[in-house]
């Protein structure tokens, strides 16, 4: 009974060794999968507004790249159905015309083949037969114009069908461009939403504030500059109507890619105006830098377009008296701004 007593004792022993083991085993766990290991600290609400205006940034200049590819796709789609007219056309033509040599071939055949001079030795009528030859001699021209004519065709059938095929190969870059941008707008809009969604609602309203007090900053700078005491020129008739089109689109959505009439991208916006009095300019803020003629900000007048940021990804226009009407970003709307809130890269005039 002892022995049973004692093999007891030793047994529960164990038990409490393994249960003192397992729990300091924890123990030494605990402060490494705890909460206050795994958690991140918590950014500030002027960290959130440098990530957000960074991924904004990031989308926007992804956006110009999507419109980009989509105008160039646009530009390749008419060009391969002007191709593929064209193709179709020649094609006809081309079937014609062997259509036509075979007859000539027919008739050849059907005469037997004999020499004009042959013709006239046999003949039992020459003046008849000088008829016939003046006819044959037609027919040899006819014969020569056709086998130029069907050379030409077969050329021009040629030179469309590999200038569609490199066509299709450029619209398949651009598709591909397109997608690629449009991924990586998502991903900006997504990451930004979600930093913005972890927000409590009087940090929202924080970051909101931050916003504006940033850039009423940055537009007292500008105007402290005393550039407004240097720009006084007015607007020409077709700059009063563009400026008329951006201020009606006032309140309406930013939604990139959107070129109206219910919602607008930067430059969507500013080619809309631009076309409501008459001017096509180019589509993106990139191209719209690159295309239309730079002013000196000095000499800038209201319907002029400012192109923002070192990589021309944003565009307003400029309606006077130091303000701007554009399309900021996804989740605002069309709105006027100091035209001084944001990086100047370069003014441009639509006007020629």
């Amino acid at each position: 009974m002892r022995g049973i007593g004692e093999a007891r004792a030793a047994g529960a022993r164990r038990r409490r060794g393994i249960v003192l083991a397992v729990t300091g085993l924890l123990a030494l766990l605990v402060p490494l999968t705890g909460p206050a290991a795994e958690a991140e600290p918590k950014p500030t609400v002027e960290e959130v507004h440098a990530r957000v205006e960074r991924l904004y940034r990031e989308a926007e200049a992804a956006t110009d790249a999507y419109n980009d590819a989509e105008e160039k796709a646009k530009k390749q789609r008419k060009e391969v159905e002007r191709l593929d007219r064209a193709v179709a056309d020649a094609s006809v033509r081309l079937a014609g015309l062997k259509d036509e040599a075979g007859a000539l071939a027919r008739a050849q055949y059907r005469g037997g083949g004999v020499p004009m001079e042959a013709q006239l030795l046999l003949s039992d009528d020459p003046e008849e037969f000088v008829d016939d030859l003046r006819l044959a001699r037609k027919g040899q021209h006819a014969q020569r114009r056709l086998i130029t004519e069907v050379t030409g065709t077969q050329k021009r059938l040629d030179g469309y069908a590999k200038k569609a095929a490199g066509t299709y190969e450029r619209l398949e870059r651009s598709r591909e461009a397109r997608a690629e941008a449009k991924e990586e707008i998502e991903e900006r809009l997504d990451e930004a939403k979600e930093l913005e969604k972890k927000l409590k609602a009087e940090e929202r309203e924080r970051l909101r504030r931050l916003e504006r007090e940033r850039a009423r900053e940055a537009q007292a700078r500008w105007l402290d500059s005393g550039i407004l005491d240097e720009i006084d020129a007015e607007a020409t008739p077709a700059g009063k109507k563009a400026i008329a089109y951006a201020t009606d689109q006032l309140g309406k959505d930013y939604v990139w890619g959107a070129e109206g009439p219910d919602t607008f991208d930067c430059s969507g916006l500013t080619m809309r105006a631009w076309e409501a009095a008459g001017v096509g300019i180019p589509r993106t803020s990139q191209t719209q830098l690159a295309g239309l003629r730079r002013v000196d900000v000095r000499e800038m007048r209201p319907g002029d377009l400012i192109i923002y940021h070192s990589d021309a990804s944003h565009v307003g226009i400029y309606v006077g008296d130091g303000a701007i009407v554009h399309a900021p970003r996804p989740g605002r709307q069309v709105t006027v701004a100091g035209a001084g809130t944001m990086p100047i890269k370069a003014v441009v005039r639509p006007e020629a």
